[in-house]
């Protein structure tokens, strides 16, 4: 699976992008009305060879119209994009190539073959050398633990199962950029963590430059360094997970099951009890901060059964900053 870099690492570049649809809609009888939708509103980045990020944001954002003219399948309305220096619209064949795509939602396997036999297709179409074609499948289907999945037909999978055959076949040619759309939408835990703990190593030894959209930021924690969000088309935030949590001023939730009911636990600030229901208590604490110096006390302090974190909603971190910019805007 070697390949030879190129010189510059820059990687993924958007230059000012555009992307504008107009719709239609019905206003009366025999009368319609043409608008304008600005799906993605002069954006620009880049993603530098090798790096992992995470590009997020709620639904309607823009997410998938940026994945879409990255892969070639939409073409912008203005601005320039290139991914290893090529123009997705204008050379989308020669870049598939080169490009791995897995959207949580959709599966790029045929439903009705086994497993193995889309794999085989695959081979083919991408014309992968048979020794190389070989050497991958080998290497992948013992990463994603596939050994006993590989004469199944793809409609008898788990949605799990699934999700790791789709990520096989997206990386069976040796793709420089992986494009992931929710890829643990739907998972268990323990399939969630087969998969984070896969990305992770493609990243570390084959520098696979991965793009990742998702809902889950647990996902962004334990993968990425570096966070993107975007809302209403527009680049909000591009900087570290913690810079985004501070920015909105985001709150994770530590979930406490104590033996029996007692008064509200006294936790050190900024951490507060926000909810308590009998033996179960809800405190709230800065997203930015560790769980741990408040666990363990609370472990050291009160009769405990069991905890959890919950992470922040995306959504509501994003509304938190909209909230915090009007209020600079009006001041």
């Amino acid at each position: 699976m070697d390949r030879v870099d190129g010189v510059d690492d820059a990687f993924i570049e958007l230059d000012g992008v555009e992307k504008v649809f107009e719709v239609r809609r019905k206003t009366g009888f025999l009368k319609r009305e043409r608008r304008q939708v600005r799906a993605v509103d002069s954006i620009s980045f880049r993603v530098e060879r090798g790096e992992m990020v995470g590009y997020i944001g709620p639904n309607g954002a823009g997410k998938s119209t940026t994945i879409k003219m990255l892969t070639g399948i939409l073409t912008p309305s203005a601005g320039r994009l290139r991914v290893a220096g090529i123009d997705p619209s204008r050379e989308r064949t020669r870049l598939a190539h080169r490009i791995g795509v897995v959207f949580g939602q959709r599966t790029t396997l045929w439903w009705d073959l086994p497993l193995v036999d889309s794999y085989r297709l695959m081979h083919r179409m991408y014309r992968i050398p048979d020794a190389r074609y070989r050497e991958n499948l080998d290497r992948l289907v013992e990463l994603l633990d596939l050994a006993d999945l590989l004469d199944v037909p793809v409609r008898q999978l788990s949605l799990g199962q699934r999700m790791r055959g789709d990520i096989a076949a997206a990386l069976l040619h040796d793709p420089e950029v992986l494009y992931l759309d929710e890829p643990t939408i739907g998972l268990d835990v323990v399939s969630k963590a087969r998969v984070r703990e896969f990305l992770r190593e493609l990243n570390a030894e084959r520098r696979t430059t991965v793009l990742l959209t998702t809902h889950d930021l647990q996902d962004i924690e334990q993968l990425c360094k570096r966070v993107m969000v975007i809302d209403h088309g527009r680049l909000m935030y591009d900087g570290p997970l913690a810079g985004l949590h501070e920015a909105g001023e985001s709150e994770r939730t530590l979930v406490v099951d104590l033996e029996r009911e007692l008064p509200p636990i006294e936790a050190p600030a900024p951490a507060r009890v926000v909810r308590v229901e009998g033996p179960r208590q809800w405190l709230a604490f800065p997203a930015a901060e560790s769980a741990a110096p408040l666990v363990a006390r609370i472990a050291a302090e009160y009769p405990l059964v069991d905890l959890s974190v919950r992470e922040p909603d995306i959504e509501a971190v994003i509304a938190k900053m909209y909230a915090e910019q009007a209020g600079r805007a009006v001041s």
